[in-house]
C-alpha cells in the first residue's frame, strides 16, 4: 500500500427501503434518495455479505471495503495481520413511524442458540419532532412469563420503557436489550456488524410490499432478552459511548480551528453539522460535510480545519 493511500474515505450510501422509513435523508443531508422510495436506513459503512460499503473518493474509489482491508488491514485498522471484517456498522436511519419492538443477540445467545450474530449498538439523536420518544428496556418487574404473555394478547409494548428523545442525546442499547424506535426520529446508529435482528412485536403492521404482516421470532426475541437489565441513561457531551465493542466521542468545532489527527489509531466520523477540511502532506485534501461517514485509516496523519460550525461524533474501536 503506498504511503499516498493512506488518506480518509468517503463511501456510497447503501439505501434500504423500509415499511417505517421517508426523506428526511435528503432534506438534512442532501442524500440522492431513489424517487419514491420510503428509505428508512442508509448504510454509510458496511462490511456484510449483504451490504458492502465502496469508496466514493481518492485512489481507491471503486473498491468495497471488504477488497480494502483484505488488501491493506493493518494500515487501515491498525491492527497487525488484519483482514476483515471490518468492526463496526454505520448507519443513518429516518423513522417516518415506529420501528418493530426487537432485540438483538449477545454472544452467549447467539452461542445458544446455534446462530447470529451479536449486537451492541448506540443510537445519536439527529433530528427530532416534538414529542417523539424511543422505547427503551423493559419495566422494572417484568418477567420472561409476563412478556410472553404480553406478546401473545399483542400489549407486549406497554412493558417497555417509554423515554421522550432530544436532539443531541446518544443512547446506548447493549445486546440484550428490548427496543424500537418511535415515529418522528433521524437517527445516526452506530453497532456491531451484524444484522441480526428479533422482532416481537410489529404494531399489528401489514408490510404492503408482500401482503401480510412481516415475519416476528418471538421465540428468538424470548431467549436473547435480559430481564433483569436496567437501561443506560443518555449521555450529551465528551465520551458518549465507552465499552468493549466500540468507543464514541462527541465533538464541536467553529470556523478556524483545527484538529491534529496523530496515526496509530483507526478512526470513524460521522458528521453531524457543518464541514471542513482534512489536509496532510502525503494525500490531496478531502472535504467533508454534514451527513458523510468518513474512514480515517491508522496510517493517516493529517490535520482537521474547520470551515463552519460543526459538530461530529467519532468512533473508535
Amino acid at each position: 500500500m503506498i504511503q499516498r493511500s493512506y488518506y480518509p474515505m468517503t463511501f456510497e450510501p447503501i439505501f434500504q427501503e423500509r415499511i417505517w422509513g421517508g426523506r428526511r435523508l435528503a432534506e438534512l443531508f442532501g442524500k440522492p434518495l431513489p424517487p419514491g422510495a420510503t428509505i428508512g436506513e442508509s448504510w454509510e459503512l458496511a462490511d456484510l455479505p449483504n451490504g458492502q460499503s465502496v469508496v466514493a473518493n481518492g485512489p481507491l474509489a471503486g473498491q468495497t471495503l471488504g477488497d480494502i482491508l483484505r488488501q491493506h488491514g493493518p494500515a487501515i485498522v491498525g491492527i497487525p495481520n488484519f483482514t476483515g471484517p471490518f468492526p463496526l456498522l454505520i448507519k443513518l436511519l429516518d423513522a417516518e413511524d415506529v420501528l418493530s419492538v426487537q432485540v438483538h443477540p449477545d454472544a452467549e445467545a447467539c452461542r445458544k442458540m446455534g446462530g447470529g450474530q451479536p449486537k451492541t449498538e448506540c443510537w445519536y439523536i439527529v433530528d427530532a419532532r416534538p414529542g417523539a420518544v424511543i422505547y427503551k428496556g423493559l419495566k422494572p418487574g417484568t418477567t420472561r412469563q409476563m412478556f410472553a404473555e404480553a406478546v401473545r394478547s399483542g400489549t407486549c409494548a406497554e412493558l417497555l420503557n417509554r423515554v421522550p428523545v432530544e436532539v443531541g442525546q446518544c443512547h446506548f442499547l447493549p445486546a440484550g436489550m428490548c427496543h424500537a424506535i418511535g415515529a418522528g426520529l433521524v437517527i445516526a446508529e452506530i453497532q456491531e456488524p451484524s444484522d441480526t435482528t428479533y422482532r416481537v412485536f410489529d404494531w399489528n403492521r401489514i408490510d404492503k410490499t408482500i401482503g401480510r404482516p412481516r415475519q416476528l421470532h418471538i421465540e428468538q426475541a424470548l431467549e436473547c432478552i435480559h430481564f433483569d437489565a436496567s437501561p443506560p441513561p443518555p449521555t450529551t457531551i465528551g465520551r458518549l459511548v465507552d465499552t468493549a465493542e466500540f468507543k464514541v466521542d462527541k465533538g464541536h468545532q467553529t470556523p478556524g480551528c483545527e484538529v491534529l489527527l496523530k496515526a496509530g489509531t483507526m478512526r470513524v466520523l460521522i458528521v453531524l453539522t457543518g464541514g471542513g477540511t482534512i489536509v496532510a502532506q502525503t494525500a490531496e485534501p478531502v472535504v467533508f460535510s454534514a451527513g458523510q461517514t468518513l474512514l480515517i485509516p491508522a496510517a493517516f496523519e493529517g490535520v482537521m480545519q474547520f470551515n463552519r460550525d460543526c459538530e461530529y461524533l467519532t468512533v473508535t474501536v
